[in-house]
């Protein structure tokens, strides 16, 4: 029913260039994501060839130093670009921000060898990557994880289970936190280890609730042997490394939630202006109205939100607060408003013939994936007044 087309977001870029940059993500989005989204989610296919136009298009390597293939954009822009490809399907969105979180390691800790002769690839060259860090045994509790990589000479044998892994089984490179020595956080050591490395296998791709067209799976490492030069950073320091790369993801999970909840809240406005009850729009009724107006507001405050940190990044200043903040109201916001999109569509809302089932769907895994809400508030409530009593 929806021919009501969505106002693009008005957006307070600090560039020219960053204005033509949203520009060409929202022709992508228009003629390459959006009219094959509904179809191949519910088939269960990943855009592996879309993946590879947005390398091309310089997008999978936007926050990152030109002098390796990546866009030297501020994470300000970044976000907004993870937004509306987000918008357009969810599975793109997340796998960009996977992608560029699974490069971060090399590209914030890596040497000037390694950035000089991986990131190019990883940024600009068709690769697709990995953050493999999650355990079956260790979720939130990832210090906990049983991964270990042996010295052996020049080399270092990778053995363990990795689980939870968006791109398990297609990643070309998975960067891979693994035990190098004593238990908890200070014995946990950094690797890039290719996706095609002997010893390097998938399970079947887990069957989710949502997001069928991104395979999550357990990501095998049987005696995978990598050379020293792919140890990224010193022994023991993976766990600060992997902590790291978690505040900038979860700027890029909570920019994939307002562009979820933006597409969820254009749906209701199509199907609202259009749909007659009584005589009238149902846009017309002022509790309906209420409605829409407070996931405006919803939606408008998690931008905010999101952009505020990213600043404080792109400033050099400590965000990791606000990025747990965002993280959490965002992912919040896009479960109320996908669920009330779904209720002011009605009957027809709870049908695949419309969208507004899928946002529902997709909405609840970004409440969970890096680092689930109730951790995000341990994280805040550790800045406000320290940590918990042992």
């Amino acid at each position: 029913m929806p021919d009501r087309a969505p106002q693009p977001v008005d957006r307070q870029l600090p560039t020219d260039e960053a204005r033509d940059l949203i520009s060409l993500v929202r022709d992508i989005a228009q003629q390459e994501i959006t009219p094959n989204a509904a179809e191949e989610e519910d088939a269960g296919r990943f855009p592996r060839g879309l993946f590879g136009l947005l390398s091309r298009s310089g997008l999978l390597g936007l926050p990152y130093d030109s002098e390796y293939g990546g866009g030297d954009q501020p994470y300000e822009v970044y976000l907004q670009v993870l937004e509306e490809l987000a918008a357009a399907r969810l599975t793109v969105g997340l796998g960009v921000s996977v992608h560029t979180l699974a490069s971060y390691a090399l590209a914030a800790y890596g040497t000037k060898e390694q950035q000089v002769e991986h990131l190019p690839a990883m940024l600009g060259g068709g690769l697709l990557g990995a953050y493999c860090l999650s355990e079956p045994h260790s979720g939130s509790d990832a210090a906990a994880l049983r991964t270990k990589a042996a010295r052996e000479g020049d080399d270092w044998v990778i053995n363990g289970t990795k689980a939870w892994i968006t791109h398990g089984g297609i990643a070309d490179f998975c960067t891979v936190m693994a035990r190098t020595g004593e238990e908890g956080p200070r014995g946990i050591t950094a690797f890039l280890v290719p996706g095609d490395a002997p010893g390097v296998s998938a399970a079947a791709p887990e069957k989710k609730m949502g997001m069928k067209g991104s395979p999550t799976a357990q990501v095998n490492f049987d005696d995978v042997r990598v050379g020293d030069d792919r140890r990224i950073g010193e022994e023991g320091q993976g766990f600060a490394i992997a902590l790291s790369a978690l505040d900038s993801g979860r700027l890029g999970i909570a920019a994939c939630a307002v562009g979820l909840a933006q597409a969820a809240l254009d749906e209701a406005l199509a199907y609202a202006t259009q749909r007659r009850q009584f005589g009238k729009p149902i846009a017309d009724f002022q509790g309906l109205r209420f409605m829409l107006a407070d996931m405006a507001t919803q939606i408008e405050a998690g931008r905010a939100l999101y952009l505020a940190a990213a600043r404080l990044r792109d400033a050099g200043r400590p965000f990791a607060r606000q990025a747990a903040m965002a993280k959490l109201h965002c992912t919040d916001t896009a479960m109320r408003v996908t669920t009330d999109a779904v209720q002011i569509l009605g009957g027809y809302g709870y049908t695949t013939d419309f969208p507004a089932e899928r946002y529902m769907r997709e909405a609840k895994v970004l409440q969970i994936v890096e680092g689930t809400n109730q951790i995000q508030r341990m994280v805040i409530a550790r800045h406000l007044v320290g940590p918990e009593e042992r």
